[in-house]
């Protein structure tokens, strides 16, 4: 036994590797289908905008609202990796829908079961890779999933771009094919990843109650906070495709501006998670802010492709300045028999303000146009970046 003290441990275990595969490859799936849909709405099924912001925003809310749920799940259940397996299948089994339905109330439908499994296997995803990485490198973790994440929705637009091209404009038909990436992924987590004997974190499991919610620590709350903010000055991806088409861009080439932002967001996620590791998690989340406003900022007056792809390079960068370090510093925070649940609640206030916001970009786009849209959201970033220096500045003092 002392031998086995003494191995090292590496700093990103297989089974972070392998729950970062399964997510590349759900990512090509929902990406070949999420990089279209908008279009798809507004040009085929002649859907107003604020009715594919009520869509995305009603799916987005209800992965991030049942993060929650599963959090709880996750921290009662003997098996994480269950709980995981069950969210990736729902998506997996739900994607031929997107093909099928003929009316945006089906698409709804869709895109709702879509995220629903997303949101069932978010948490205890999550709170899986706590279990099995060491406390020191969680950034590097969390931000290595992030990127093969990313990786995939990359791929998964460029995907859709050749077939599309391949069959002639077909949406049908993609949305078809985004089935196969998706069954790989579940494939992947059934057969690669291995989690935490029962024995080895039989102190962490605990029967736990919505009450718990109450004793997660104060700064906790703050993390929640800042993730309200986000949520709330950074509009759904498909704003910025819906951008990309209002200035001209062909329908065909939409997704790969997708792709564009994604190829950012991979490829800073892994490396911003280090510096994390290292204690920069201040300064980055002032550097995402910053950015979020400067791409609010140059998509609210793009007058061209140059001007929107830029917008999506510097949405991209943000993301990935944000959202590994946002959930490497819940897990630091939150003991661990409580992670599932702190994942849980996070992600449902950040849902909830995804819908909110969602809804009312929507609708303002429909009233105003996307100008308008934009403009509000980099001011509210300004407004929080504002907030969140005074109130470091309070606590350095």
């Amino acid at each position: 036994m002392p031998a086995a003290a003494n191995t090292p441990t590496p700093a990103v275990p297989r089974t972070v590797w392998a729950l970062g595969l399964t997510s590349l490859l759900m990512d090509v799936s929902t990406n070949m289908v999420n990089g279209l849909l908008g279009v798809y709405m507004v040009t085929m099924m002649h859907t107003s905008v604020g009715t594919f912001g009520l869509v995305t925003g009603l799916g987005d809310a209800t992965a991030q609202i049942f993060k929650g749920v599963s959090g709880r799940w996750a921290d009662r259940a003997r098996s994480r990796k269950l709980l995981t397996l069950i969210g990736y299948g729902l998506s997996a089994i739900n994607k031929p829908a997107f093909a099928l339905a003929s009316s945006p109330f089906m698409l709804l439908g869709a895109n709702v079961t879509d995220r629903l499994g997303k949101g069932i296997r978010g948490a205890p995803r999550d709170a899986l890779i706590a279990d099995v990485v060491d406390p020191h490198n969680r950034g590097a973790a969390f931000g290595l999933r992030q990127s093969m994440d990313t990786v995939g929705a990359v791929l998964g637009p460029v995907l859709g771009t050749v077939l599309m091209a391949y069959t002639g404009g077909h949406y049908r038909t993609v949305f078809a094919l985004a089935t196969v990436p998706a069954v790989a992924a579940v494939l992947v987590l059934a057969l690669f990843v291995r989690e935490p004997d029962r024995a080895e974190r039989k102190d962490e499991v605990r029967t736990t109650a919505w009450s718990d919610v109450r004793t997660l620590p104060p700064a906790f709350w703050g993390v929640v906070a800042l993730g309200v903010v986000f949520a709330m000055a950074r509009l759904g991806e498909g704003f910025l495709l819906l951008r990309a088409e209002s200035v001209g861009v062909s329908a065909s080439h939409v997704p790969l501006l997708l792709a564009a932002m994604n190829v950012v967001y991979a490829g800073t996620a892994w490396p911003v998670g280090r510096l994390a590791d290292k204690g920069l998690n201040r300064a980055l989340r002032l550097a995402g802010l910053a950015v979020l406003v400067a791409a609010d900022l140059t998509l609210a007056f793009a007058g061209g492709f140059w001007t929107v792809l830029a917008g999506c390079l510097l949405w991209g960068l943000q993301m990935g300045l944000t959202q590994g370090v946002l959930v490497a510093w819940v897990a630091d925070i939150v003991p661990s028999e409580r992670r599932g649940t702190a994942f849980g609640a996070f992600a449902m206030a950040s849902g909830l303000s995804a819908l909110l916001a969602s809804a009312l970009a929507g609708a303002a786009w429909d009233v105003w146009g996307p100008t308008a849209v934009f403009s509000v959201g980099a001011a509210g970033a300004m407004l929080a970046l504002g907030s969140v220096t005074l109130r470091d500045r309070r606590m350095a003092a």
